[in-house]
């Protein structure tokens, strides 16, 4: 059993989760219960994926899982892409954005490769 805390990629990405809140807070009302909700669910599920991952009891279940986180950095970076075309956010936001969540997908594939070595 790993301590999910002391994995760089869980901090990332719960530092993104936390900034993703942040952004959100300021889309409109009428997105509450739909974008807003859906890239809250994808961004919440990328360290709570790791977290889950880490008390599996073998590597491939841990595989399993950053594979799920995986699958949430790909939903995450279509819906903020579909959030600057949607003139919610800015083009510079979405870049910095885009950003952590590819190194996020970086370091997910980097340690899926790890486990199956």
């Amino acid at each position: 059993m790993k301590d999910f805390r002391k994995l760089i990629v869980w901090e990332k990405a719960h530092q993104l989760t936390l900034k993703i809140y942040k952004v959100t807070e300021d889309f409109p009302r009428e997105e509450l219960y739909g974008l807003t909700s859906q890239i809250r669910r994808a961004a919440v599920s990328i360290p709570t994926n790791i977290a889950e991952g880490c008390v599996r009891s073998s590597d491939a279940d841990f595989s399993r899982f950053l594979y799920i986180a995986l699958g949430s950095t790909s939903e995450l970076e279509y819906l903020m892409l579909l959030s600057m075309d949607l003139k919610i956010i800015k083009n510079e936001l979405h870049i910095e954005l885009n950003n952590e969540i590819n190194e996020i997908k970086k370091m997910l594939i980097s340690m899926i490769q790890k486990l199956k070595a």
